[in-house]
């Protein structure tokens, strides 16, 4: 949905930056419009002329109940699929990527932060499938790539634990990132400050999977070259020093281009620490690599938080009541 303001009332040109937020948000909770609609909004006592143009296809979504259950089936599978090794079917996904171990693959402990980001995916899940949650316009934009994501991690760990980490898989995380990244991307251009609720059932789960996977997208890759015999040989400390580096670049532009997203940045700096405490203890250009890249994901947070609207990420008063 596009929404122009065509002009303030002529009465009270200066109105208040919160009836104009507001007037905005009473145009967001209008249903699908089939064509263009002008007309005023009415808030706290104050006229505004409004244009509005809904042609974005999310819209078609909005009253869905199955793409909302899409989600939930989605979410719930990418828990229960890595539990089949424990049935006998499959290996285990710890097992099958030390089979591949690079000089870029994180520690163990490292791994443990899917038992948090599974839980964020299944409290994301269940909240945007509340009924009064229905129509909101953020998870409109969001529940299908969302559901894009889940149910790729579960598309994957199924494949890797039967076959390992090779080209298909890393097409399969890549595939689940694109995803991650298009919800980061509403993040980013999302113009209202976000509510106590929604950093903590939405903003933050959403972006510290898509943190992770760009991390797990790279170490993928590296893993699948190893799986095939694709290996650096003499050189493969100094390449993997490079692909971290190529990772922390990456890391640092998106935590930037995306107003400065704490979760993202923080998660990603979790696993650049994962890859110091195994990689960097092996290989000390790798160990500088990883310090490197830190450095740049922390520039690129404060670059970020800089140019973001006052309250994007800890709101603010007048947000905490929307």
């Amino acid at each position: 949905m596009v929404v122009r303001l065509e002009e303030k009332t002529k009465s009270h040109p200066d109105m208040s930056a919160n009836a104009l937020t507001a007037a905005i948000m009473w145009i967001e909770g209008v249903g699908r419009a089939e064509k263009v609609i002008s007309g005023e909004a009415e808030t706290n006592g104050f006229r505004v002329g409004l244009h509005m143009m809904a042609t974005t296809p999310y819209e078609t979504d909005r009253h869905s109940l199955a793409v909302r259950w899409l989600v939930i089936a989605a979410a719930v599978l990418q828990v229960l699929v890595p539990v089949l090794p424990s049935l006998g079917i499959g290996e285990r996904i710890g097992s099958q990527s030390d089979d591949v171990r690079t000089l870029i693959t994180p520690a163990g402990w490292a791994f443990l932060i899917w038992g948090p980001l599974f839980t964020g995916s299944l409290a994301f899940a269940i909240y945007q499938v509340l009924p009064r949650k229905r129509d909101d316009p953020l998870l409109a934009r969001l529940r299908w790539p969302a559901a894009g994501a889940f149910m790729g991690n579960a598309v994957w760990a199924l494949y890797t634990q039967s076959f390992g980490l090779s080209a298909i898989s890393a097409a399969i995380i890549i595939f689940t990132l694109a995803c991650l990244l298009w919800t980061y991307r509403v993040f980013a251009g999302w113009e209202i400050a976000f509510t106590r609720i929604k950093r903590w059932l939405v903003v933050l789960p959403l972006s510290a999977l898509a943190a992770w996977l760009t991390a797990a997208t790279i170490v993928n890759i590296a893993a699948s070259l190893r799986y095939h015999g694709i290996e650096g040989g003499d050189a493969a400390a100094a390449i993997s020093a490079g692909i971290v580096i190529i990772g922390g670049i990456i890391g640092a532009l998106a935590v930037a281009r995306g107003r400065g997203n704490p979760p993202y940045a923080l998660v990603f700096l979790w696993a650049l620490a994962g890859i110091y405490a195994a990689g960097g203890q092996q290989a000390g250009i790798v160990a500088v690599a990883t310090g490197a890249s830190g450095l740049l994901v922390i520039a690129g947070l404060i670059t970020g938080l800089k140019g973001a609207q006052p309250g994007t990420w800890l709101g603010s008063p007048d947000a905490q009541n929307r």
